[in-house]
């Protein structure tokens, strides 16, 4: 899948576009304690719905077979517990096994009590839904055939349902056939909805997981001018000393030798370096208003930036109630921005229009391109990771990458500094983008200069 990614970005990142795909048979999601835990829980339903017909109902079963099948059970929880960590992933193999000797108990228990004609039969789906939320395609297959194998056996073969001596229940091959098939198909349906929440859920976390990776990826960078001051601070007593020995030395050589020249040159360029730490220390406690705050066309010249020397022409058009205000420098919104300006370089024929407004209370970003717009089919899921916006085949066929996690990340850093994203068709034609924000959650406060009387 090809994403409209900063090329820029760092490798991990991109590799992160689309999820993993799990080899079969590495360590899955299940930890052996859940498995445990649930094995548990199955143990004590069991026994109370035993004891509950034996002795309340008194309805006679087979006490001992059906206790020795779930003691079966309690062994194996027993002897996982004694020999293995249960803090431990276990491994699809593993899982399966585990799963697969719960189909099979509860098939020789629904053997003993009625067969499928035990309204518990219904549990067949929870081993075949496990699987399909956690371990590989191959080990669900393997289960839900388990499961249909032996559901399909109770149809035709149990010990009678424990009823009423005085008036059994025998119900017709039909009735029995239909119970079948409708836990076949709840099966399905429930470990196809199962798979594909969980398949989205996991997009969504490794979209999340870029999203904070580039997030980092920009804070380092924004980092480096205070780096830059701290580095102009520490060099600060060396660079002087150099100077005051360079100032004697000019001093003392005489003049018109190669040495009085290369004194006087050691001595511009140590001023020069002083020079050059002392805008740089600007950077920190004092603030630079150059660095700290732009204006909103600085943001879009920003962004529209890379883009500027190819087609299509970009234009830049700014506007509002009162001055134009002075916004805080978030490597959040410069990212944002310029993802949102190349998708729209992307797709658009000739024309993109980069649009600020400001009132009182907010300002908008407004990026139009006239190029084939948004699919209608999937307006509502705009923004959602792995996306894709638009038909890649009417991009350029030199710059054809798709809308997809970057503009996920880009929908998701404008949230974060406080701005809503709405996606609609362009008055030009094409697609637009439109953010907008509560003005003072991006207005950088009065630089130091601003506030001195």
């Amino acid at each position: 899948m090809n994403t409209a990614l900063d090329p820029t970005l760092p490798l991990g990142l991109l590799e992160m576009a689309d999820p993993p795909k799990r080899p079969a048979r590495s360590m899955g999601r299940l930890r052996r304690y859940t498995l445990v835990l649930l094995r548990w829980g199955a143990i004590g339903g069991q026994a109370l719905a035993l004891l509950i017909v034996s002795q309340i109902f008194d309805y006679p079963l087979p006490a001992l077979a059906c206790s020795v099948v779930v003691g079966l059970s309690v062994v194996v929880n027993l002897a996982l517990t004694t020999l293995f960590p249960l803090d431990r992933r276990v491994g699809d193999f593993e899982a399966l096994l585990q799963l697969g000797f719960d189909i099979i108990q509860l098939a020789a228990l629904l053997w003993l009590t009625g067969g499928i004609t035990n309204p518990f039969a219904l549990l067949f789906l929870a081993p075949v839904v496990t699987s399909a939320t956690t371990l590989s395609k191959p080990v669900l297959l393997t289960l839900a055939s388990l499961a249909t194998v032996l559901s399909l056996f109770l149809v035709f073969h149990y010990r009678p349902l424990p009823w009423d001596p005085a008036s059994p229940l025998d119900l017709p091959l039909l009735f029995r056939v239909g119970v079948w098939v409708a836990i076949i198909v709840g099966s399905i349906f429930t470990s196809l909805y199962a798979w594909r929440a969980t398949k989205e859920s996991r997009k969504m976390a490794a979209a999340l997981a870029a999203t904070e990776t580039l997030l980092a990826h920009e804070h380092k960078l924004s980092a480096l001018g205070g780096l830059a001051a701290a580095a102009a601070h520490e060099l600060g007593t060396p660079l002087a000393t150099i100077q005051v020995v360079a100032k004697e030395m000019s001093r003392e050589i005489p003049e018109g030798t190669s040495l009085s020249e290369d004194a006087a040159l050691l001595l511009s360029q140590a001023q020069r370096c002083r020079s050059i730490l002392e805008q740089l220390s600007l950077r920190g406690d004092e603030g630079d208003a150059i660095h700290d705050q732009l204006s909103i066309e600085d943001l879009f010249e920003e962004a529209a930036e890379p883009f500027i020397d190819i087609e299509p022409d970009i234009a830049i058009d700014t506007d509002g109630v009162g001055p134009e205000p002075a916004l805080r420098r978030q490597a959040e919104l410069v990212y944002a921005m310029k993802n949102f300006v190349e998708n729209a370089v992307d797709f658009a024929r000739d024309q993109v229009n980069l649009t600020g407004h400001w009132t009182e209370d907010y300002i908008t970003l407004t990026i139009d391109d006239d190029g084939p717009g948004f699919e209608p089919t999937i307006l509502g899921r705009l923004g959602q990771p792995y996306v894709t916006m638009r038909n890649r085949q009417k991009a350029k066929p030199e710059r054809a990458g798709g809308l997809g996690l970057g503009v996920f990340i880009a929908s998701t850093l404008i949230e974060r500094t406080g701005g809503t994203v709405r996606f609609t068709r362009a008055p030009i034609g094409g697609a637009r983008v439109q953010a907008k924000w509560p003005r003072k959650t991006l207005i950088a406060p009065p630089t130091p200069q601003e506030t001195s009387p």
